[in-house]
């Protein structure tokens, strides 16, 4: 087995690994959790399923942490391709972590007021309810702002693809266009949330080609036959 398709594989292995362990803490737990527009009933699904908020956390601190060796590796494998691309996608790949790791004090949070101590006896249980609801929104809207930079990393990420040689171009144009989807996702949420609905279709269908670089690496790894061009050299002139 080649270098290449050994770092492929290792990178697609990690990025299914990520991809499988995340809609535990980033859907399935809100959905089972949240109620929109009621606090009361939003914090006594907290309170009585405190170990499934605690799996959702855990979720997130695991796909995350797995994330930073994927990054890596992935930034190893294209490296040759072209630097400046490669440091690119490793740096927009590294920014959201932290974000996400910051962001699960929210869940702390929602779950220490759903369930609150006695110093916490001098708010009413209205109060305490009203803000576990509300920082189970931020940590939704939290999120969303790690979703600008799952966007952004994969732009160079999907030129990578398109420039190397061994992974096919269809490929990289499929992460470019989750890339979009991402952003268009996360923007829209953040700053017109009246349109979400109407164009989560289409942020769907964008974000399709993800999962599909996923398989590939994990199945494929890389293709024969075919260097990576240099850095700074044109995938065509390298071949």
């Amino acid at each position: 087995m080649s270098d290449n398709k050994r770092q492929a594989r290792i990178a697609g292995l990690l990025y299914l690994l990520v991809a499988v362990t995340a809609p535990v803490g980033l859907m399935v737990v809100p959905a089972k959790l949240v109620i929109a527009g009621d606090a009361a009933a939003t914090a006594a699904l907290i309170h009585g399923h405190d170990a499934l908020l605690r799996l959702g956390m855990a979720s997130e601190l695991f796909h995350q942490a797995v994330e930073v060796f994927m990054v890596l590796v992935l930034y190893n494998l294209f490296k040759p391709v072209s630097k400046v691309l490669a440091q690119q996608m490793l740096v927009l790949g590294l920014i959201p972590i932290p974000m996400v790791f910051l962001n699960v004090l929210g869940d702390v949070a929602a779950a220490t007021f759903a369930s609150p101590p006695a110093y916490l006896a001098v708010l009413g249980k209205p109060q305490l309810d009203a803000l576990a609801l509300l920082l189970m929104h931020l940590h939704a809207q939290g999120l969303q702002l790690a979703a600008v930079f799952w966007g952004l990393w994969l732009l160079p990420f999907g030129l990578l693809a398109i420039r190397c040689g061994f992974i096919p171009k269809v490929f990289g144009g499929l992460v470019i266009a989750s890339g979009l989807g991402y952003l268009l996702g996360s923007f829209t949420a953040l700053i017109a949330p009246q349109l979400a609905d109407s164009l989560a279709t289409p942020v769907f269908v964008l974000e399709l080609g993800e999962p599909m670089m996923i398989l590939w690496l994990a199945l494929a790894g890389a293709t024969r036959g075919q260097a990576p061009a240099r850095a700074g050299t044109p995938a065509r002139a390298a071949a």
